[in-house]
Parts: structure tokens; sequence; C-alpha cells
């Protein structure tokens, strides 16, 4: 006898052994998707707390040369505090050379749940609570998008 016909012939795969894998392949799958989402709702929930930290500093360093630089008084409100978003980005003329001005933000960056670059906004002469803004001294902004966070707050209170 040859060595070839000692060996047992190769057998396929059993009808109960592929049910089982594809048992095991849906269940590991269904164990992933849930991981998968949550993974994907804190990178963006990330990305948001990064977003509003860029434009509080930027507000803030707004406030701080208006203050600080006398030539700076003469584009600014009142209080101190910008108008809105955009006079971050256009800049502020502080009078030092000819069509220089000092810019806080490249962009109004986008709320990463809303996709949209619409944030709301509050004065500071508003409470914190107050969810219309009076259109002037722009103080903090947060975002409008509805739900809860991972850790259960509410995004609007970020």
């Amino acid at each position: 006898m040859s060595r070839r016909a000692r060996i047992a012939p190769d057998r396929g795969v059993t009808l109960v052994e592929l049910f089982v894998v594809v048992f095991l392949l849906t269940a590991m799958a269904g164990l992933a998707l849930p991981v998968a989402h949550r993974l994907e709702r804190r990178a963006q929930e990330i990305e948001l707390k990064r977003s509003l930290r860029e434009m509080r500093r930027a507000i803030d360093s707004y406030h701080y040369v208006v203050q600080t630089v006398p030539s700076a008084k003469k584009d600014a409100t009142a209080e101190d505090w910008p108008d809105d978003l955009e006079v971050l980005v256009e800049g502020l003329d502080l009078g030092l050379a000819k069509e220089l001005k000092v810019k806080f933000l490249r962009r109004i960056p986008r709320d990463p749940l809303t996709g949209e670059a619409e944030w709301g906004k509050r004065s500071s002469k508003q409470d914190p609570d107050d969810e219309m803004w009076d259109s002037q001294n722009l103080f903090d902004v947060y975002s409008l998008a509805e739900g809860k966070a991972l850790d259960g707050t509410e995004y609007k209170t970020w």
C-alpha cells in the first residue's frame, strides 16, 4: 500500500461546523458594533470639548487684548467683549501697521455633533441658563446639540 492510501482522505466542512462558525461570527459582530459606536461618540465629544476650548480661549484673548492695548478700544464694544464669533475670525485692528489685524480664530469650528458651524452664544449680561442671546457682548459659547453625553450631562451645559 502506498503512503498516500494510508492517510484518510480530506473531508469537507459539515453543516453543523458551518452553523457554529456563522453563529460565533455573528455574536462577535454584535458585540463589536456597540463598542465601535461608543468609541465614535467619545471621539465626537473630545472634538466638541476641543472646539469649545479653542473658541473660549479666543474670546478671552480678544477681551485681554482690548483691555490692555489702548488702540484696540476704538473697534471694541463698551464691555470689551466681541460682538460675535465672526469678529474673532475677521480680526481686530490695533493700528500698529497698515492693513494689519490681529486674528483670534482661523475659522469658526464646526460642532462635531450637529455638523454645523452654528453655536449657542451667551452675553456677559445674561444668566448662564438663558438660551436666547441678546446679540451683544459675546462672553461664552455652547453646543446646540440635543441629548446627553456619555457621562450623562447635557451637551448644552458644557
